[in-house]
Parts: C-alpha cells; sequence; structure tokens
C-alpha cells in the first residue's frame, strides 16, 4: 500500500515545482514551496467557496423589489397611470420609495456584517517554504499542509499526515456524537472540528469539490427567514391575498354594472378599495427594524450570523452558561503547587515544567502551569495523551536525564482518584473557595492502556485561581430582572464551578449540581432536576447537549454560551448558540451570535435589541392590520349596499401616511424594553380586528350620513371628505393608543400627524391636489362627533380584549 504522504511526490510538478525525490516526510514538514503555491492558484485549485456573512447586493435587490405585493401594486399603479390622474397613483411612488429605504438599510448592514465576518473569519496554520503561517481559508490551496489543534475546524477535506492523538468531531456531518480517532491515512472532511490531539493533514479537495463546502456556504450566509415574527407576516399577507380577488371583483361588477360610473371613474374606486388592503410597509419595516439592530449590534462588536438570532435571543427563558470563558477568564494562574507524600518540590515542578512543553497547544489550565513552571532541560517527551473534556485528564511519558522512564496523568482529582480516597475532602475545601484543582499522579500503566487512570500514584496538587470576569455580576443581575433562568453548565468539580457562580451573585449556587448524578435514564426527571438546578459540574459535552434538549423538552428557549470546543454539540442543539470571538473555530461555526469582543456583557444588548425589533413591530403592525380590516369591511359594505367606494386612492394614500406609514417608521425604531412574547399573529390581530371594525362602522356611518345631508350631482366629493375626516380621526385615535406609554416625542408625534391633515384640509393648492373641501359646517362636526364615539368604543374594546385574551 502507497503511503499517502507519498503521493504528493508522484505528481508532476511544470514550471519548477518540487524535486521528484523530496520524500513525503519532508514534503509533510515542509509544506509546499512559493512556486508550488503559484502553480495551483495558475490552474485553479484554490479554496474559492465564497464564505459569506450576507446575502449578495443583488440578492438583496433581488428581495426587496420582486416581492408578491410590489407585484401587485406595481400593477395597480400601471393601471391608475392609464387611467388617471397622476395624484391617484401616488401610493407607487411611496412602494418605490418603501422599496429603495429598505435596500439601502440592508446594504448598510451587509457592509456591517461583512466587515466585522472579516474580522471573525477561521485564519487556519498553513505550512509553506517550511514555516507555519496563518492564512486566510481562501489562500488555501490543494495539496497544502494544515495544520490542526483542539478546537479547530477542518476547512478543507484532506488526508492526515501526522497525528500526536488527534481526535476528530464528524457529529456536524454525520450525526455521530462520538469522536474519531484519526492516523496517518486517514481522511478528515471539511466541516468537521478537532476535540483532543493535534496533527496535520495534506488538502485533497478544496473550493466546491469539499464535502461540506455547500452546506458551509449556506449555513453562513445571513438569512432573513425561520422566525415566529416574519413567518406570522408571511401568513397574514397570504390571508389578505385571498381576500383581495373577490374584493376586487366586486367592486369592478358593482361600479360598473350596478352603479353604472364610467370605466375610469369605476376603475379607480377599485383600486382604492384594493390598496389599502395591502400592508406592504409592514414587510419593509420588518427587515429595516432587523437590519439596523445589525449595525447597532455590529457597533458592540457583536457578529449576528444569522438574521433572526436578534429576534430569537429575546425570546430566551433559559440562558446556559460555560464558566470558562464567560463567568471567567480564559487565563488562569497558578496559585500554588502542593507535593504530597513528601515529594521532592523541585521534581514535582520539573514534571510539571515538561509537561507543560510536552503540548504545543496548551489550554488555560495547562498554560498557567506552563507560565509557572518553566520546562527543564534535557527531558526528553516519548508519548503523549491529549487532553479531552469527556475523560477530564492528559497525559505524557518522558525519558529523563538519567534515563529513568516514567508517564504522568494531569486531570480532575474526582475522575483520578477513587471514590472515598482521603484526599478529596481537602480538595472540595478548595474548590468551595472558587479555586480549581488539577492532580498530577505518576500513572502505572501505559498511557495507551484503556485503564490508565486507575491506580495512579497522587503526586501533587496544583492549585489554580480563575480570574472572574468583572461584568459578569452585572450581566447575570439583568438576566434575573428580564425573567431569564441562567444555568452554570461546566466541565470542572461542581463545588469550583459553584463557588466562582456565588461570588458573582447567581441565584441557587450554593446547591452545585454534580452531573454524573443526574438520572440520565429518565428525560422526565432529568428535566426536572435541570429546571430546579442553577451550577452543574462534571458535564461532558454529549450531557450538555442532552442538558438543553431536556430544557426544551419542558418548552423552554434556550441559549447557550461557550467558547471551547467541548461546547459545540450544545451551541449546535440550542435555539441560539452565542461563542465568544476568541474560541474555537469550530464553536464560532456553529453558533449564530459570534461575541468578538469576548465580553459576556455584550449579551444584554443582544437582548435588548430583539426585544426592540419584536415589540415594535408587534406595535406597527397592529397599525397596518387595522388598516387592513377596515379597507375590506369598507369594501363588502359598498359593494352590499350598491353605492360608489367613497375614496379614491390618493385619500388614503393621505391617510395612511399619516397615521401609519410615517409614525410606524418611528415607533419600529424606538426603544423598547418589553419582554418578548411568543403567538405573534394571535396578538397582533386581537387588537386589530376590533380596531379595523369600529374604524370601518364609523367612516361608513359617516358616508352614509353624509350621503343625506349632500345631494345633488357633484356631492360625492362633499361625502367623501366628511368620510374622509372621520377615518383619519379614527384611525389617529388608534395611532394614539399604540404610541403608548407616552414620552414627549410620542406625543409630538401624534399631533405633529394631525396638524398635517389640517394643513391639508386648510391650503387651497393641497385641497384641490387631494379632492378634500369641507362642505358647510353641519356634517364636519357631525363627522368629528362620529369619530369621538369611535375612540370611546376603541378604549372600551383594547380594554375588553386585555382581560378577555391576555397575551
Amino acid at each position: 500500500m502507497t503511503d499517502p504522504a507519498q503521493t504528493e511526490v508522484e505528481q508532476p510538478e511544470p514550471g519548477g515545482g518540487r524535486p521528484a525525490d523530496r520524500s513525503g516526510r519532508e514534503a509533510a514538514r515542509h509544506g509546499l514551496t512559493t512556486a508550488e503555491v503559484a502553480e495551483r492558484v495558475a490552474r485553479g485549485d484554490v479554496n474559492d467557496v465564497p464564505v459569506r456573512s450576507s446575502r449578495s447586493t443583488a440578492d438583496i435587490i433581488r428581495g426587496n423589489v420582486f416581492t408578491r405585493f410590489n407585484a401587485i401594486i406595481g400593477v395597480l399603479f400601471v393601471i391608475i397611470l392609464i387611467v388617471g390622474p397622476l395624484q391617484d397613483g401616488l401610493f407607487g411612488f411611496v412602494i418605490i420609495a418603501n422599496t429603495g429605504i429598505g435596500i439601502l438599510q440592508e446594504l448598510r448592514a451587509k457592509k456591517t456584517l461583512d466587515s466585522l465576518a472579516l474580522i471573525g473569519e477561521a485564519r487556519p496554520t498553513v505550512r509553506r517554504d517550511g514555516t507555519a503561517v496563518e492564512l486566510t481559508t481562501s489562500e488555501v490551496v490543494l495539496d497544502d499542509v494544515i495544520e490542526l489543534g483542539p478546537g479547530g475546524k477542518v476547512i478543507v477535506d484532506g488526508e492526515v499526515l501526522e497525528s500526536d492523538g488527534l481526535e476528530i468531531d464528524e457529529s456536524l456531518l454525520t450525526g455521530e456524537a462520538d469522536p474519531v480517532v484519526k492516523k496517518p491515512g486517514d481522511a478528515v472532511m471539511s466541516g468537521s472540528f478537532v476535540v483532543a490531539g493535534g496533527g496535520a493533514f495534506t488538502a485533497t479537495k478544496v473550493g466546491r469539490a469539499a464535502y461540506a463546502a455547500q452546506l458551509a456556504e449556506e449555513a453562513s450566509r445571513f438569512t432573513l427567514v425561520h422566525s415566529e415574527l416574519r413567518t406570522g407576516i408571511s401568513r397574514i399577507l397570504k390571508y389578505v391575498t385571498w381576500m383581495m380577488v373577490p374584493t376586487a371583483l366586486g367592486l369592478i361588477l358593482s361600479h360598473l354594472l350596478t352603479l353604472g360610473l364610467p370605466g375610469d371613474a369605476a376603475v379607480r374606486r377599485m383600486v382604492a378599495g384594493i390598496v389599502p388592503m395591502i400592508p406592504e410597509g409592514l414587510v419593509l419595516l420588518t427587515s429595516v427594524a432587523f437590519a439596523i439592530g445589525v449595525v447597532r449590534l455590529g457597533r458592540r462588536q457583536c457578529l449576528v450570523q444569522e438574521l433572526p438570532a436578534i429576534e430569537g435571543l429575546a425570546r430566551v427563558d433559559v440562558v446556559c452558561l460555560d464558566k470558562t470563558g464567560t463567568l471567567t477568564e480564559g487565563g488562569m494562574d497558578v496559585g500554588e503547587v502542593r507535593p504530597l507524600d513528601g515529594q521532592d518540590p523541585g521534581r514535582v515542578r520539573q514534571v510539571l515544567g515538561a509537561f507543560g512543553a510536552s503540548d504545543p497547544r496548551p489550554n488555560a489550565s495547562l498554560q498557567a502551569v506552563v507560565d509557572a513552571c518553566p520546562a527543564p532541560d534535557s527531558w526528553r517527551c516519548t508519548a503523549t495523551l491529549p487532553f479531552s473534556s469527556a475523560r477530564k485528564y492528559s497525559g505524557a511519558a518522558f525519558e529523563e536525564p538519567g534515563g529513568e522512564r516514567s508517564a504522568w496523568l494531569l486531570g480532575a482529582p474526582d475522575v483520578l482518584l477513587p471514590a472515598g480516597d482521603p484526599l478529596l475532602p481537602e480538595i472540595d475545601r478548595l474548590n468551595a473557595q472558587g479555586l480549581r484543582v488539577l492532580l498530577l499522579a505518576r500513572a502505572a500503566r501505559p498511557l495507551d492502556h484503556p485503564d490508565v487512570a486507575r491506580e495512579g500514584r497522587p503526586t501533587a496538587l496544583v492549585v489554580l485561581e480563575q480570574r472572574l470576569r468583572p461584568d459578569a455580576p452585572d450581566t447575570l443581575r439583568y438576566f434575573a430582572e428580564q425573567g431569564v433562568q441562567a444555568k452554570v453548565i461546566s466541565g470542572d468539580n461542581a463545588v469550583s464551578v459553584g463557588a466562582v457562580a456565588g461570588k458573582l451573585g447567581l441565584p441557587g449556587a450554593d446547591a452545585p449540581v454534580d452531573a454524573r448524578q443526574l438520572p440520565h435514564d429518565d428525560p422526565e426527571a432529568m428535566a426536572k432536576a435541570l429546571e430546579e438546578g442553577a451550577v452543574f459540574g462534571r458535564v461532558t459535552p454529549q450531557q450538555k447537549r442532552d442538558m438543553v434538549g431536556a430544557l426544551q423538552s419542558r418548552g423552554h428557549h434556550v441559549a447557550m454560551t461557550g467558547d471551547g470546543v467541548n461546547d459545540v454539540l450544545a451551541l449546535k442543539d440550542a435555539d441560539i448558540g452565542v461563542a465568544m470571538g476568541a474560541g474555537s473555530e469550530a464553536t464560532r461555526a456553529v453558533a449564530q451570535i459570534v461575541l468578538l469582543n469576548n465580553s459576556f456583557a455584550t449579551l444584554p444588548s443582544v437582548v435588548a435589541e430583539g426585544r426592540r425589533v419584536i415589540g415594535n413591530i408587534t406595535r406597527v403592525a397592529t397599525l397596518f392590520l387595522t388598516k387592513t380590516v377596515y379597507s375590506v369591511l369598507l369594501a363588502i359594505l359598498v359593494a352590499c349596499c350598491q353605492i360608489p367606494y367613497p375614496y379614491l386612492p390618493r385619500h388614503l394614500t393621505l391617510l395612511s401616511t399619516l397615521t401609519i406609514g410615517v409614525p410606524a417608521f418611528f415607533l419600529a425604531l424606538a426603544p423598547n424594553k418589553e419582554r418578548a412574547r411568543p403567538h405573534f399573529v394571535r396578538r397582533v390581530m386581537r387588537y386589530a380586528i376590533p380596531s379595523g371594525l369600529i374604524t370601518g362602522v364609523a367612516a361608513f356611518a359617516t358616508y352614509l350620513l353624509a350621503r343625506v345631508h349632500y345631494t345633488g350631482p357633484d356631492a360625492l366629493a362633499a361625502q367623501t371628505s366628511a368620510a374622509t375626516l372621520t377615518l383619519f380621526l379614527t384611525a389617529l385615535y388608534v395611532l394614539a393608543i399604540i404610541a403608548r406609554p407616552y414620552t414627549w416625542w410620542r406625543i409630538g408625534l401624534v399631533l405633529l400627524m394631525g396638524l398635517c391633515f389640517l394643513i391639508v384640509l386648510a391650503t387651497p393648492w393641497l385641497q384641490h391636489f387631494f379632492e378634500l373641501r369641507l362642505v358647510g359646517t353641519t356634517m364636519p362636526w357631525a363627522a368629528v362627533a362620529i369619530a369621538a364615539v369611535a375612540a370611546l368604543l376603541l378604549e372600551a374594546a383594547w380594554r375588553w380584549v386585555g382581560r378577555r385574551f391576555p397575551a
């Protein structure tokens, strides 16, 4: 069988490539030369998969322009342009402006996202000309030698060249949770990640030829779908579409056949009845609100990899926190090295120094040992057992200067020591102080023995002091105030984790739970234990995943934060995954939100932004759908009574702009701390339906009264003006209700909209342009009185709905 490392030398290298006699081992050690890289780039063997954090510019324009309702509005606009006059086609220009705003805002969000994604992009270590260099993923070429370490993501398909206890997790591709040990010659697939050990592999497939290339591109793309908010709006728009066709037919037939209006007049009245049914601005405002949210969070160094994550985190009621890197800073300090059983302190420090030097990619705990214990001279490492979150320890074997051979283990004392060991109470006492304790033990068996952890000789305790994040207490307090439960889930000792959480003020930290004691065979009992507890220690990566699932089974919306490779499975299964920017490539790849500044304190900003979006869109959706309801009602009443539709398109464009369009834009972007709640459609429609019915009935009542009061061939204009006055005042009162709780700018916004309407009524050329002129005093005051009665009914209806159908 051919050595896989030799395949490189068998390939012809025209143009001054690798020498034919160069060995595979040398190739693995040195990697490609500059000339070889250039040759591969010239023939297109590059990793050219476009990893995008956002939609392309073409997709953004297409998504905003080619919508169902833009098509409907566009057809109606063309019809009005044909039959005239132009002022009845104002709604078309509004749609053009709205679409332009949507495109500009999303392009702005795209720019922010792309710049942030560049900061957080994975940079693999590649061997070039005998030197290990960090490159962007797009600079990798075929046959590159790529180094791997714990938490590293496999970015292209390849073949293992070197393995130092290399264990790869392929669960994101295959669904199998158990890590796979990789040896030289084994294949590795893009999309998998390293859970333990290290090594190097040769890239055999790059770009779109790689196994997971299309999946990775699709997963990292900025998306506007799969959120309750957008799904609910789509459902509402679907119902509106169904109502539009029969309503349009009824209006056009009644105006042409029964009332005998001229064709152009009948078409204008039909368009006037159809256009206000379409809540076209609702989709725009949702996109704009999300896009502005992305920009705001981007300023805080928060990368939102999937747009609905803003909404999703606002709905979260349980946040699962990994202690290391989230509540504590990544680094630790060795507080004390305590030799056991009369061991020589100098030799213990030599062993620890050699142990630290044996791992080229030490984790935070081992890095603290490296900093405190310098590597001794003449100690030769003969074997290693990389640290794994599942086993909780690592190992190294040495040949010492005098020729003596020894094997050592460093890890969790409660894993390496048997139950009941006299050392455990002292270790528990240290853990209770929030200290982290490692046990150095001399192994009695070879490192590759399955029971290497048993019967080891305890040699020393390494006491580590953890650095607490100064912003963690305020963040935990924020979640508690907002009704969000915080669960600390860590692989460390439960007592130690509880002590750290207690220092940070987490409720329930005084009763930590050892995850090994949880009823894993009984999902219901486990879910109950998770709901009752707040701190869980000695949790394996698979258990973290099971815990997230157990909480979700109880109806909880779960967010998971983490930075280590042991958090990947739980991050992937959680409703919202939040990764630290300094965390492993694998965690950043599967998370929806990446905190590039590594600050846990950024999370409240994300929650607040999501609540702003959801709360405000719910408000403005009620405005838009109130208009839809009263438009449908008016069209039905007019068709049944066989009378002309009271409004022209220009009237409803004016009313929609002043009572919905302009105020909705400001309300959608306002601060809002209201807690996000489910059932968006139900919560919106419970207010929109009664509000729309009262508004429509009030306007129609005024119209009927005006038909009696005003008679003659030119009476329709006066009737329309009176009905428009009632409709505006009633719709303005709906706006006033939705604008609560009042602030100075909200009151000013409502008053400004009323003032704009008065200006239209008082300005002669605007009266002519909009064909609005109040005749006499009796009917205008009657219109105001009807609107006042409608306002009282609206108040009563909103209060009744709030009691009868609580959210």
